[in-house]
């Protein structure tokens, strides 16, 4: 059995194969963040190809937290039941589905107010005001209520967005974070404090992940060894999606598995389970990624755009039989 389509079990969830659609911006929201018929479409379609779980794009637990105005939200009670809808039909192609929680602090390009841990803009971008202690505590409790959202749509995992320099990793990042307050002396308190209380209304046997920058390729900045630091003082953390960069403005030495090496090192110095990803695009190179325990599952972004049957084909590639969609057998 090759490794990619190997189930995998992480508390209540239980995931078919080992393939991750990653969270991808669609900017293709309607009024107020509300999911839409394209979307529908979108993650459907990923479902009928054979994904073993599905991240919903970067959704927003407040306005001014969108990155843009075209991005998904979280704060609104109408979304649960448009949620409800997807979940339920990418549970007959036995597909999970989770939903990335975030807030996008300095990066956020709303009309909204715009809020980081300090009054430092990203290039090109308004200038932050920095946050009280009061605007920290109302982002930690709409945290909380998004969270309280997922479970009523009965989303099976949820994942925290403190990744690709959005507010978790603007507090997290020593180029970003200068405060002199608790905030600024103990940088991970503010992602801490949003884990405790998302935990106060996500069930305890539902999967926690948390989609981390593990490097942002600045010699000030964090390096795999600080993330997995952080993640080790953390409780309440079931899974750690490795990416990286976003914080500064910085070209990228992008290659296939560029960042495979990120999820082995916090793999090994956490203990935690990882999804790897990273211009991977070969069924055979990320069933060698499974073999040599460098990740647990397998995350696909632009790959997953171009080819939303990649699950379907990839498994003839590997000469493993699986499951087709009744209505697609006569393409198999």
């Amino acid at each position: 059995m090759a490794k990619l389509f190997t189930e995998f079990q992480l508390k209540n969830l239980k995931l078919k194969n080992r393939i991750f659609m990653a969270p991808m911006c669609m900017y293709m929201a309607s009024f107020d963040g509300l999911f839409t018929p394209w979307h529908y479409v979108h993650y459907l379609t990923r479902s009928i190809g054979g994904v073993g779980s599905i991240i919903i794009e970067a959704t927003a637990i407040s306005p001014e937290g969108r990155i843009t105005e075209a991005d998904l939200g979280f704060y609104q009670d109408e979304q649960v039941e448009l949620f409800q809808n997807l979940i339920k039909e990418a549970h007959k192609n036995k597909t999970a589905i989770g939903i990335q929680l975030g807030h996008a602090g300095r990066k956020s390009q709303t009309g909204g107010k715009i809020i980081a841990p300090s009054s430092i803009p990203y290039p090109g971008l308004k200038t932050p005001e920095a946050m009280t202690k009061t605007m920290i505590n109302e982002v930690i409790r709409a945290f909380g209520k998004a969270a309280a959202r997922a479970e009523r749509a009965s989303f099976d995992f949820i994942e925290i967005h403190a990744a690709h320099g959005y507010l978790i990793n603007q507090f997290l990042s020593p180029l970003t974070n200068k405060r002199n307050d608790e905030y600024g002396r103990n940088k991970s308190l503010f992602f801490q404090e949003i884990i405790l209380e998302i935990r106060k209304f996500w069930p305890p046997e539902k999967a926690l992940l948390v989609r981390v920058s593990a490097e942002e390729y600045h010699p000030e900045g964090n390096h795999p060894e600080d993330i997995s630091k952080i993640l080790k003082e953390i409780p309440g953390i079931d899974l750690v999606d490795v990416s990286s960069g976003g914080v500064i403005n910085v070209k990228i030495d992008t290659y296939p598995n560029y960042q495979v090496g990120f999820s082995e090192t916090i793999k090994k110095q956490t203990g935690l389970p990882t999804i790897a990803g990273g211009l991977i695009t070969k069924a055979e190179e990320a069933n060698s990624i499974l073999e040599s325990g460098q990740a647990d599952l397998i995350y696909l972004g632009r790959e997953l755009l171009r080819n939303p049957y990649f699950a379907l084909r990839s498994s003839k590639e590997l000469k493993q039989e699986i499951e087709w969609p009744k209505p697609y057998i006569r393409a198999k």
